[in-house]
């Protein structure tokens, strides 16, 4: 039996600890599903400042897309290939591309890009959706594979549940200035935010938030750590009693999956895919709250109810370790994107 082969071109610096995503993991944890499937996996990390690529990125891409002979499978990552339709869309001629579609770029590239692509993988079925309306794509040609999640020990909880944490880089996408309006107008009662994510995407975003923390007498409350990994993000999990995520966009939210790994509940606004990572369980029951986007006034009501209302953190967490059980892990996405490369061969 031959070896199945195939090209992964990504964004460079995928494993920078310094830089961690949501799109990096999937990235790299793919490979390895890959690898450990049998497939023989050839990770291209193009340098080039995606997806604002230059022509000099633009060039790289091209070599490697060369490099890879006839009618060989390549697997694209969307933040690369949907950048690039002048180098994109000629290669479909001789390859067999498959484009993944972490976030739409929405701009001119994306339809001709993924309209001349063997294959199209979304993280989502809502991203999978918004590309069908959007570019008239064939239903059969584009798959969701959602983000896998590794099994944890659940996380012990706090009795008043003020453990609050999000985690995510600190920039205006991600809504934590949302969040601290609300903390600010649940003052009186106890909790402690810890904030996991990279604090240099927009500084002028994050001295703001510092600023707004200080006026509101909460910055002793409030811990912004910076990007954490393995064990020392573990340790943050396990420490919570509540993720908070007020994210203003959103094509699936892996952090929700993440804490849900540890029965940590969730209270995260309702955009894009976040309500397909919270999920229910098998008798339809939701393991967490969502609340609208760019509301802090609903976001606050809903923190409140939380602090205050012992029964409900009891039944949310007992239904967040019912969906912990459920979840599926990274061999899954790997089985489920095996399965569109296999067809696209």
């Amino acid at each position: 039996m031959s070896v199945r082969r195939v090209v992964v071109v990504a964004p460079d610096g995928l494993d920078d600890p310094r830089r961690p995503s949501g799109g990096n993991t999937y990235d790299l944890r793919l490979c390895r599903a890959l690898a450990a499937a049998g497939w023989a996996v050839d990770l291209r990390q193009v340098p080039g400042g995606w997806p604002r690529a230059d022509a000099g990125a633009l060039q790289r891409l091209a070599d490697v897309l060369s490099a890879a002979p006839s009618a060989a499978v390549v697997l694209v990552d969307g933040l690369v290939g949907l950048a690039a339709p002048e180098v994109m869309v000629p290669a479909t001629g001789r390859l067999r591309t498959v484009v993944l579609v972490h976030m739409p770029l929405d701009h001119a590239g994306d339809g001709p890009v993924l309209r001349s692509a063997t294959g199209v993988v979304t993280t989502s079925d809502w991203t999978r959706r918004r590309l069908l309306a959007q570019h008239g794509l064939d239903p059969a040609r584009v798959h969701v594979a959602e983000p896998g999640v590794d099994a944890a020990a659940p996380a012990p909880g706090s009795p008043d549940g003020g453990s609050l944490l999000s985690v995510g880089a600190v920039d205006p996408a991600k809504g934590h200035d949302l969040l601290v309006a609300a903390l600010a107008r649940v003052a009186d009662l106890p909790w402690r935010w810890v904030c996991v994510g990279a604090l240099d995407r927009d500084p002028a975003f994050v001295a703001g938030l510092r600023r707004d923390l200080a006026a509101a007498g909460l910055a002793d409350r409030v811990e912004l750590r910076g990007p954490l990994a393995d064990d020392r993000l573990s340790a943050a999990y396990a420490g919570a009693d509540l993720l908070v995520h007020p994210s203003r966009a959103e094509t699936y939210g892996m952090v929700v999956t993440e804490a849900l790994a540890r029965g940590v509940p969730v209270l995260a606004t309702d955009v894009g895919g976040v309500g397909e990572a919270l999920g229910t369980t098998a008798r339809g029951l939701r393991p967490g709250m969502m609340t609208r986007a760019d509301d802090p006034g609903r976001l606050a009501t809903s923190l409140r109810w939380w602090l205050t209302d012992a029964a409900l953190r009891r039944r949310l967490h007992e239904v967040a370790g019912q969906r912990r059980t459920a979840l599926a892990g990274w061999a899954d996405t790997g089985d489920r994107v095996a399965r569109v490369l296999g067809a696209a061969a």
